[in-house]
């Protein structure tokens, strides 16, 4: 997986924009932190390979059962139930069936201390109780896990993956030409269809189903604020409509959804998409906790990537949220670069 830092992009070397991790389907998490201009928000910054997560060449079959009606059950205040999923075996259709059972969720609990382990899993450290890995991780026993999903995108690794099993999923422009985000390479999905949503949450629901079999209490999904750049050609309100897809799934396998950054996302459409909390990276840094905080109160998860911002974060929120200073390519320990502080 590439390294991204689509906000500040900070000075990270091109060699940290290397590839990635693929198990069971496609590619795999990115991080965020970025720059307000030209879109505002959002971001990520994708953690270099490991050991522990580089697999082999996606499976060409992906294929669960998601829904793109609202869901029925409600938040929990106990541990989610997790609905184990059966290998898919049809291709998927535009229109999938709704998840075979529905269960209860819960958002991870609020100020908790938590780390961020997208770049490689490792054993937490001591008071650690919520932790976000990539979905191709396992999860940390007995704490509070997030599975990390890069929804909105595809990863530079997959996309021949893409490309040979459902190139009607990618965004074309009027030319016909495939629309990248050039800072990361990565191709935009085609979500501003009904049909097409429905095909991605096919898509992407395998990759759920996978969190939800491993133990993770909720999921992820990067890349909202994919509309941004995509020269026109998709809306938020289709990206809204997607993600309420997304979270219809996961919320009927027993898992919490977080939205990833896009500050500037109203609280109307924040309902509308299902989400239950937050994860905000460089909050601090562009002043934009507070957005955050307006629609999920104290259930919002900072990440800061500078100890100048962390100490201001800490100073504004600490005891109220959940924030954590980790260096830009979230390492893990030994590697040199490793940082991690909680307050």
């Amino acid at each position: 997986m590439a390294v991204h830092r689509r906000r500040s992009r900070l000075k990270v070397g091109m060699a940290v924009a290397a590839v990635a991790v693929v198990a069971a389907g496609i590619g795999i998490g990115t991080a965020d932190a970025g720059t307000h201009k030209p879109w505002q928000g959002g971001g990520r910054h994708t953690p270099k390979p490991t050991a522990s997560t580089t697999s082999a060449a996606p499976s060409p079959t992906v294929k669960p059962s998601p829904t793109t009606a609202s869901p029925t059950p409600t938040k929990a205040t106990s541990a989610p139930t997790k609905t184990p999923t059966q290998a898919p075996t049809a291709t998927p259709s535009a229109t999938p069936a709704k998840p075979a059972s529905t269960g209860t969720w819960t958002p991870p609990p609020a100020n908790g201390t938590f780390d961020y382990q997208i770049g490689g899993a490792y054993t937490p450290p001591a008071g650690v109780s919520v932790v976000s890995r990539d979905r191709t991780s396992n999860v940390a026993a007995g704490l509070y896990n997030i599975c990390y999903v890069n929804a909105f995108q595809a990863q530079p690794d997959d996309n021949s993956w893409w490309k040979a099993n459902h190139p009607e999923l990618l965004l074309k422009d009027a030319s016909g030409n495939l629309v990248i985000d050039k800072d990361w390479n990565e191709i935009l999905l085609d979500f501003s269809t009904a049909a097409k949503r429905a095909a991605l949450t096919t898509v992407v629901g395998e990759w759920i189903d996978g969190c939800a079999t491993k133990g993770f209490q909720a999921v992820e999904p990067d890349n909202l604020d994919s509309y941004t750049r995509s020269k026109g050609l998709l809306t938020e309100s289709q990206a809204i409509a997607y993600a309420a897809s997304l979270t219809a799934y996961a919320h009927g396998k027993g898992l919490a959804v977080g939205q990833k950054n896009t500050a500037d996302l109203s609280t109307a459409n924040a309902k509308q998409a299902g989400f239950d909390f937050a994860v905000a990276e460089e909050c601090a840094d562009f002043d934009e906790c507070e957005n955050y905080t307006a629609t999920y109160g104290n259930n919002v998860i900072v990440i800061e990537y500078t100890q100048s911002e962390f100490t201001k974060a800490c100073s504004a929120f600490g005891s109220k949220l959940s924030i954590v200073l980790r260096d830009v390519d979230v390492t893990t320990p030994g590697s040199g670069s490793y940082v991690f502080k909680s307050c």
